[in-house]
């Protein structure tokens, strides 16, 4: 029996930062819950923190805004960011003065982000812990056990003998 679990989306595209930049916040929040991840891209020094920070508050949002529409109860609590991307967007190709009158071109890169969110739930009738019962030891255990271990020295080397 598969679970159906429904994921909201928010993008937020040609950002002007790179992936790489991107990418650092988004592995902080990527797993966590929606209230962590929040607080997390807010406290975060980096100058894409704020944009993500807002397009998580936006996939909340799009995600209350779906589910009243289609009538499912939505556990906002529940949330948490299944999946965060940047990917390239266009690069902006750019000229430098180099020396002797030559140019050095460069690119600006440009990111598009994906947020994507899910409800996380315990499913019903699915074991989350397994107790396992304790048995009492067997016979061969406990001869084992019983008899002691002597060690003697000849020498460098010491042996064990039963």
């Amino acid at each position: 029996m598969a679970v159906e679990t429904r994921e909201y989306r928010a993008e937020a595209r040609f950002q002007r930062v790179s992936p790489q930049k991107a990418r650092l916040v988004l592995d902080l929040i990527k797993g966590r819950g929606v209230e962590e991840a929040l607080t997390v891209a807010a406290f975060t020094k980096k100058r894409i923190a704020p944009v993500i920070h807002k397009l998580l508050t936006s996939a909340v949002d799009n995600a209350k805004y779906v589910a009243g529409e289609q009538g499912v109860d939505l556990d906002v609590d529940n949330l948490y960011v299944k999946m965060a991307l940047a990917n390239d967007g266009p690069r902006m190709k750019r000229i430098r003065p180099a020396p002797m009158g030559r140019a050095f071109r460069y690119q600006r890169r440009l990111t598009h982000i994906i947020l994507s969110l899910a409800e996380r739930e315990a499913a019903d009738g699915l074991v989350t812990t397994v107790d396992e019962p304790k048995t009492a030891p067997t016979a061969v255990v406990e001869a084992s056990l019983a008899a002691p271990k002597t060690v003697k020295k000849t020498g460098k080397k010491a042996t064990k003998s039963a």
